[in-house]
């Protein structure tokens, strides 16, 4: 089986954030592989990831990255497959990062979630692929729907929650 989306960290310390991704990935049973490649310390191995993604399968990479956070950009730079960037909180709380990922050049775009958003970046990566997936898009549904079914019912339990001046 080819791995259709890609998660690529910076580093393993970005794991326990990209775990989130990979677990719903997993729960819509997309096929995705994950690894660890350094824009700075690895270059050529970025360079070899991003120019043969697309004959591997990959549909939609998710690039995680702190600090200086050029991973997401320079994989976008070399493919025509559509990455997503994860900003890691790992210094100056994110911005660093988020700036980095969100202020790419023209023609070079990198959608580009929350900081530590990893989850929302699997749900982007799964709507993407979902166009051409009619399974895939049912899943999606049903997901949107479990999602308002949580808010209403948070909000029930939120009617039962008493003090004294709670109207």
């Amino acid at each position: 089986m080819d791995p259709r989306v890609s998660i690529i960290m910076g580093s393993t310390s970005d794991l326990p954030v990209m775990e989130a991704a990979a677990k719903f990935l997993n729960e819509m049973k997309i096929a995705f592989e994950m690894n660890a490649l350094s824009a700075h310390r690895t270059p050529e191995k970025v360079e070899e990831f991003a120019r043969n993604a697309y004959k591997r399968g990959v549909r939609v990479i998710i690039a995680a990255a702190g600090m200086a956070a050029h991973l997401p950009g320079v994989i976008a730079a070399m493919t025509t497959i559509p990455v997503i960037g994860v900003p890691i909180k790992s210094s100056l709380e994110g911005l660093d990062a988020a700036l980095a990922i969100l202020q790419m050049p023209p023609g070079i775009p990198v959608a580009t979630v929350a900081i530590n958003g990893a989850q929302n970046a699997a749900i982007l990566a799964a709507e993407i692929l979902a166009l051409s997936d009619p399974g895939l898009h049912q899943k999606m549904l049903a997901f949107k729907e479990d999602l308002k079914k949580k808010v209403v019912q948070a909000n029930e339990e939120l009617a039962n929650v008493k003090y004294e001046f709670k109207v």
